[in-house]
This record gives C-alpha cells, structure tokens and sequence, in this order.
C-alpha cells in the first residue's frame, strides 16, 4: 500500500514510518523543511514538500495514496484554537480527496479528559469542543465512503526522543529545584510506547473498520505520584505535593493537565485489532538516562 503521512519526521511519525515499511508498504511523508525531508529520505520514505498550511499540497499527496496516516499537529499552546482549525481543515481536504474511495484515513487524536470521573472507553463520544470536532468530522466522512479510524493517544506517549509532557515535567523539577505532584497524586495518567503506537497506526491503516475509535493505552492509569518519585530520585531533589492553585508556580502550563485523573482502557481495541503492547511501561522507561540528558533548556515559565 502507497502510505501518505503526514507528521511522518515527528516524535511519533518517525516511529510510525519504519513500522509501515517494515510490513511492506511504501511511504510518503509530507515535508515542511529541509531538515524533515533529509530525516525522511534517510528513513527509506519518498518526501513530498508541503505542509498543513497549503491544502493543496495535502490534496495531492492524498490523491496518489492508497491511505492517510494524518499525524501533524500545530503544537502551540498559545494559539491552541489555530491549531486546532488547522487540523480540521487538513481533515477535511484528506477526506474530500478519499471520499466514496473506501480508502483509510487515519488520524491521531488525544485522551486526556475524555470521560472525567471513571475509566475512559473506546466508545465514549469526544466532547465537540477542541480536538473532538475533528473526531466528529471523521465519523461524517465514514458516511460516505471513506474508511476513518481514529488513534486516541495517552497523554503520555513516552520513549527516546520524547519531547512531550514528561520531559517538561523534568526540565521543571531540574529549575525549581523539586519535583512535585497535586494533592495525593494518586490521579492516573494512561501511557504507551511510541512503538506500540506505531504498530497501532498500521493496524488501524491495513484492517480497522469505518469508524473506529482506537485507544493507544498499554497501561491504563499511572499515578502521578510515582511519576514524580522516579524523576525526584533521578535528578536527586526531593518530591513534594502542591495544591491544585499552586502548581502553575512548579510546572507551567502543565499545572492543570497534572491534576487530572484520566484512566483510560484499550480492551475493545485489543480484542478488534489483536493489539499487544510489547514495549517498557512509562516508569521503567523514564528510569532511563535519555530522560536526563544534560539541560536543553526548556524553561518554565
């Protein structure tokens, strides 16, 4: 199968672009940067220039696909709404070029919040709001004929190369000194390897059905207490409990996201696709040195 990827030099793109040429199928990855292309190229992956800024160069990279793995996202918090506009126009060009095709278009989504109060379940509705607008406008394009699947990733999708949620959780605990949790701590953060995320794309892409809801979670709550002991004990500052109010002090913007209880299953996904998460859990990956490289200079505000 012609793979069309976008987001394919990214942290989870790039692990996703050896899984699909690994099971045979030849990929295309959209390339904003001389830096990205090189990466892809490097990678065994055909480069097509483009970005999501300029529908038509998505439009033509879908058009020569068999597939879409739509992995790109403006990761700008300070503009969040952008962002999101942004995907949902790239969403919509992609299912327009696919539509009555029964081609897959498949695109990463988050689980953070999804279902507040209990464990998180594949058929739980994504609040319309946000990233769920996009959720809501896959499912439309499997009315007509396009076989949409969506990846709902863990918050934390770790490994090396990770430049997500937990490395700034470190970056914090190395410039204040200490490495906190809120309240107890004892609120769940689902997690997955990246590989084991990869493997899901390609399943979801060779075999998921129109409609999908898929849930990248190989464990379904880690406290975050136990998150903040292995970095505390790691970079050897101590661990200390915040009140809610008081954790935009320690950790940025990360402060409500951190408080969060967010449990999240994967059984539905497991028993559809044959799913089995292979790699490190979060905590034995996180008692790694690639955690703890020398500061990068990620600050916190």
């Amino acid at each position: 199968m012609r793979v069309f990827v976008t987001g394919a030099s990214g942290f989870i793109g790039s692990a996703v672009v050896p899984e699909l040429l690994g099971a045979g199928h030849q990929v295309v990855g959209l390339a904003r940067s001389e830096a990205s292309a090189r990466a892809l190229e490097a990678a065994g992956a055909e480069v097509h220039r483009g970005s999501l800024d300029h529908p038509d160069s998505l439009r033509a990279g879908a058009e020569k696909a068999d597939g879409v793995i739509h992995l790109a996202f403006i990761h700008d918090f300070s503009r969040y709404q952008d962002s999101i506009r942004a995907d949902a126009r790239a969403i919509e060009v992609l299912g327009e070029v696919l539509q009555g095709s029964q081609r897959p278009l498949v695109i990463a989504a988050g689980l953070l919040g999804l279902a507040p109060g209990r464990t998180a379940v594949e058929t739980d509705a994504a609040a319309p709001s946000g990233r769920g607008a996009s959720e809501a406008t896959m499912l439309a394009l499997a009315e007509r004929g396009v076989r949409t699947s969506i990846v709902r990733l863990s918050p934390t999708v770790h490994g090396k190369g990770d430049h997500g949620f937990v490395p700034h959780l470190v970056a914090s605990a190395r410039q204040k000194g200490v490495s906190v949790y809120i309240d107890d701590g004892a609120n769940r953060w689902p997690a997955v390897h990246r590989s084991d995320a990869a493997r899901l794309f390609r399943l979801a892409l060779e075999r998921a059905p129109a409609g999908s809801r898929l849930h990248a979670v190989a464990e379904e709550g880690v406290p975050t207490r136990d998150i903040a002991s292995v970095i505390g004990r790691r970079l050897g500052v101590p661990v200390a409990s915040k009140r809610p109010e008081e954790a935009g002090d320690f950790v940025g913007f990360l402060g409500h996201f951190f408080a969060l209880d967010s449990p999240a299953s994967s059984t539905l996904t497991r028993e559809q696709l044959g799913w089995r998460p292979e790699g490190p859990g979060l905590l034995a990956d996180l008692d790694n040195d690639s955690y703890f490289a020398p500061d990068t200079g990620m600050k916190v505000s």
